[in-house]
């Protein structure tokens, strides 16, 4: 069963990539991303200087994925364009995901990433939820096109933008309208769902640490609304803007519903954090089987095709 697709104009082996967060931090997580099975991989979200993130514990796995509030722990993007070198002998795209504390920041950053010939594409992260103080810029529709208009002309690598959850048809409207008009190669849906808040009942106590307790949740909380993000925007982008899915999929049933509803590519976040990057070969087995026993030869075969009653 072939598995192969493309993303940002790079033909991949394989559909699996990481989320920009877990393991994809320091130089021995990124090599060993580099040599795991996945198609592409992706660095952490990179600030212009090197952030200690929020205090710990700030991650902790729970029944149904896990919750954090990691506040952009990173080493920097000067780290990650070096990094960029040394990881060019892996022989697959490596991107890199920004997100400035400002637009200026963005700006500096971008401009500089899209001269080094080694980085693949980039991705604008607009939806951290984990920064105190910081709103989510995705969900602030003008202030999204004013970033987009300054940017755009500035990066020549392949762009994309990771996107938060949106839970209104309305806002799926709103926001495809602003990203169709722009030369845009890839949305990411999503990031966790931000301000969320696990318990630990026997202590009575939050179970993270930075905001009182309240972080991002990802893994199976977060599946049906991340594949009703994927479907929306397959739905409502122009065909030359893939889609890349992210959100629950811990098993290849999970890989081949987030295609099915228009998924290119899709990315391992909580999973990799409780499995380490033995999970791509896993999920990319399970998949295989799904497709070997419906029929389907390759992606195309089913990608997009969700049937409604």
């Amino acid at each position: 069963m072939n598995l192969s697709t493309e993303l940002g104009g790079y033909k991949l082996s394989n559909c699996f990539m990481n989320a920009s967060g877990p393991l994809c931090t320091t130089e021995k997580e990124l090599n060993d991303l580099g040599k795991s099975s996945a198609g592409l991989f992706i660095s952490k979200s990179a600030t212009e200087q090197e952030r200690e993130g929020n205090p710990s514990p700030r991650y902790v796995d729970t029944p149904w994925g896990s919750i954090n509030s990691m506040g952009l722990p990173n080493k920097g993007y000067l780290f990650y364009a070096e990094q960029a070198r040394q990881l060019a002998k892996y022989k697959k795209p490596f991107f890199i995901s920004v997100s400035g504390m400002s637009l200026e920041e963005n700006v500096k950053m971008i401009q500089h990433l899209s001269q080094i010939d080694e980085i693949s594409a980039i991705e604008l992260n607009l939806s951290c939820p984990n920064l105190p103080g910081k709103p989510q810029t995705a969900y602030d529709f003008t202030q999204t096109e004013i970033v987009l208009e300054k940017i755009m002309p500035l990066c020549s690598k392949p762009l994309g933008v990771k996107l938060p959850p949106y839970f209104d048809i309305i806002h799926f409207h709103q926001m495809a309208e602003i990203l169709n008009q722009y030369p845009l190669r890839f949305v990411t849906c999503i990031n966790s769902i931000g301000n969320a808040l696990v318990i630990d009942s026997d202590k009575e106590e939050v179970v993270i640490k930075p905001k009182d307790g309240f972080g991002g949740i990802g893994g199976d909380y977060i599946k049906p609304t991340a594949l009703a993000n994927v479907r929306q925007f397959y739905t409502l982008l122009k065909k030359d803007i893939d889609v890349v899915g992210c959100g629950g999929i811990r098993s290849g049933v999970d890989a081949f519903e987030h295609i099915l509803c228009g998924a290119s590519v899709v990315q391992l976040g909580t999973i990799l954090m409780q499995e380490g990057v033995s999970a791509f070969d896993r999920i990319a087995q399970e998949l295989q089987e799904i497709m070997q026993k419906k029929g389907y030869q390759n992606l195309l075969d089913f990608k997009g095709k969700l049937k409604s009653l």
